[in-house]
């Protein structure tokens, strides 16, 4: 029987101490999300801030992830393209893919924050335009169809990367822009309510996303991103969460309205799984893609909930490991 989605893990390389242990702990994160099943591990790009992360470039740090793993996709969630040069981020995506066999998923968006955006000298009203303009560039060079006045194609080619092109949106009216450009749809973790469940107010996203795509040659892809942590109960987790929070926990908020603010599913595995399950994308969610962030403890916890996920919330979710450690 299938696997009702791929399992993915996003990290955003925060760190307490430097970028050189965030990058180390990181790539032994990875090696073991290879050899725990996972099908996939995605980074964040982030610029300037060490609390926001420490990867503004995403494809040197996945080609050294290809490197070291065997069976890993590799996702960049996102590329932010208004900083861009298009024809770049095709070169570097190209370059990626062929050293890993094929194993880039390549995720881009307008991005959002506007410290970046002022330090870029870009303005951030402009965005979604630049986003629109580099993504005709950046399809056009990947579909290894003619570039410039003399022709030039993209070296090296990458004749299905196209295929695995992934667009961020929070809207109705970003979802169907991203299935008329071919690409997955990526779903953030964070929505506009605190309140409201992230699944609840992204449902009609994803709706409109494989109404928009309709019939065709290819399935329509959905990456839903969902925080979570692992306790050994609820109490527990909460515990950890309000000592391990990058940033702390804003004052005058508890732990638990913490946790609702940034829509975090904690406690015990079976918990988070029954949580997970009561999303209402997950039956639309072709790629699931977990994260601990904004929590960041020692790497020996990490690794630790990272082994729960793949022996105990993917599977209670019907999900198997395609290759399983040994």
């Amino acid at each position: 029987m299938p696997n009702p989605f791929r399992l993915g893990f996003l990290s955003h390389l925060r760190g307490r101490a430097d970028a050189e242990q965030a990058y180390r702990e990181n790539l032994e994160i990875f090696d073991a999300a290879d050899r725990l099943g996972f099908d996939a591990v995605w980074v964040a790009q982030h610029h300037f801030k060490d609390l926001g992360g420490m990867l503004p470039s995403p494809f040197p740090f996945l080609a050294a992830v290809g490197q070291r793993t065997k069976r890993l996709r590799l996702g960049t969630s996102i590329i932010v393209l208004p900083f861009e040069h298009p024809l770049r981020v095709a070169e570097d995506a190209a370059v990626v893919d062929t050293i890993s066999n094929g194993r880039l998923e390549l995720g881009v968006g307008s991005g959002s924050d506007a410290d970046e955006f002022e330090a870029f000298g870009v303005d951030i009203d402009s965005r979604h335009q630049r986003t629109t303009d580099a993504l005709i560039t950046l399809k056009k060079a990947l579909a290894g169809e003619t570039l410039g006045e003399d022709n030039q194609r993209l070296r090296p080619p990458a004749p299905t990367l196209g295929n695995r092109l992934w667009l961020s949106a929070l809207s109705i009216r970003g979802a169907q822009y991203a299935a008329q450009n071919d690409a997955g749809l990526l779903l953030s973790r964070f929505v506009g309510s605190e309140e409201q469940a992230a699944g609840q107010e992204q449902e009609p996203v994803a709706v409109a996303f494989r109404e928009a795509w309709g019939e065709r040659p290819l399935p329509p892809r959905i990456g839903l991103s969902r925080g979570i942590y692992l306790g050994n109960d609820r109490q527990v987790a909460l515990r950890q969460i309000e000592k391990h929070a990058m940033g702390g926990i804003p004052p005058g908020l508890t732990p638990e309205a913490y946790c609702q603010r940034t829509h975090i599913a904690y406690g015990s595995p079976e918990d988070v799984a029954a949580r997970l399950a009561a999303d209402r994308v997950l039956p639309y969610t072709t790629d699931l893609i977990l994260q601990f962030d904004p929590i960041h403890p020692p790497l020996e916890r990490i690794l630790e909930m990272l082994e729960q996920v793949a022996k105990k919330v993917a599977p209670a979710l019907g999900w198997r490991p395609l290759t399983p450690d040994p």
